[in-house]
């Protein structure tokens, strides 16, 4: 069994991106039929961008593996085009594969991804693909149990969130919950998170996820998941919000304070697209909490890789190297991460 620092589970999907003058909102959806004013962006006669390898936690995990953590992922992708692009994606970076199951005629998840140039996005994924095969029988929790963190993130179908429930009761205790509930998940509300997040490390959640999640803005609502059991909420902000007179583009809050990292004007700010930028922010976190970082110093990493990740088209395309990384951060804060 290959030795992993870091497994990702969560949905393998193809994204399809576009640009599009204006968003109706910002999030994500796992019905196509039903996006409010899908008509328009039809009308509107969306440039094509590209097609991208993706899935919220596989992005993470791919930028973890660039960095030179031992990862892997479990997860399920056809025997298609897309499953290859994906597959050959992962083992370009390094991650492990060998949980990754290949299912013949099934179709590989994909998601179409709109931004617009006020950098909001809409992701629609698509529901009933491979991604929808993932059976608890799948998933090999001694693989997992080797971990040192497990990162999850959403399916688009109700029976995978049934299984990530049954997995987190049987995971041993040692190993460190990462949880990236996007808009999917935190629209199923607290009362069916709640288990998963008695037993999550840190939360990954954007400020209307959260809104969405506990019904409250992001520092209370951060408040509410430390008293279900997270030990660090952290809340991406985007390009800035105001909190007690500080712009800061991301909150962190723990059982011991509360942690703003604050928008600097040497960052990267030319965006391309956003797409992925929240699954970039948790790869860096991540990196911090391995290599031993606090709060503050996590959170700053996230927002370099980010800022890093959104100078080029698709989710993966502008991650940085480490050697990247560390010398942003010298140039930002005058010292070693």
């Amino acid at each position: 069994m290959n030795s992993i620092e870091v497994a990702g589970l969560g949905a393998l999907n193809v994204d399809l991106i576009y640009q599009v003058e204006r968003i109706l909102g910002d999030g994500e959806t796992a019905h196509q039929e039903q996006v409010e004013g899908i008509s328009r962006y039809r009308e509107a006669k969306p440039k094509f961008l590209g097609r991208f390898p993706g899935g919220s936690a596989a992005n993470t995990i791919y930028g973890l593996a660039k960095f030179g953590i031992k990862t892997g992922f479990v997860g399920v992708v056809g025997d298609d085009d897309g499953g290859k692009l994906l597959l050959q994606d992962f083992a370009k970076a390094g991650v492990d594969t060998s949980q990754i199951k290949v299912i013949p005629g099934a179709k590989t998840g994909s998601a179409r991804c709109f931004s617009d140039k006020l950098n909001f996005r809409k992701i629609m994924v698509s529901p009933a693909t491979a991604n929808s095969l993932l059976a608890i029988n799948d998933i090999d929790l001694d693989y997992l149990n080797q971990a040192k963190i497990l990162h999850v993130s959403s399916f688009a179908d109700d029976p995978q969130l049934d299984v990530l429930l049954e997995l987190i009761a049987k995971l041993d205790s040692s190993v460190k919950v990462s949880f990236s509930p996007g808009a999917l998940y935190a629209s199923k509300g607290l009362p069916t998170l709640t288990p998963i997040l008695a037993k999550t490390y840190v939360l990954f959640i954007n400020e209307s996820e959260i809104k969405e999640l506990t019904g409250r803005d992001f520092n209370s609502g951060a408040k509410r998941c430390l008293d279900l059991g997270c030990h660090i909420v952290v809340v991406t902000l985007g390009e800035g919000t105001s909190y007690k007179t500080v712009m800061a583009t991301s909150y962190i809050r723990t059982a011991d304070g509360e942690y703003v990292v604050k928008p600097n004007d040497k960052s990267i700010i030319s965006a391309s697209d956003t797409v992925g930028a929240g699954d970039a922010f948790a790869a860096g976190f991540i990196y911090g909490l391995l290599a031993g970082k606090g709060p503050l110093e996590c959170g700053r990493l996230g927002d370099i890789v980010a800022r890093f990740s959104i100078t080029r088209v698709g989710a993966r395309q502008g991650l940085p190297t480490l050697g990247e990384l560390t010398q942003r951060y010298q140039e930002l804060y005058s010292k070693q991460p």
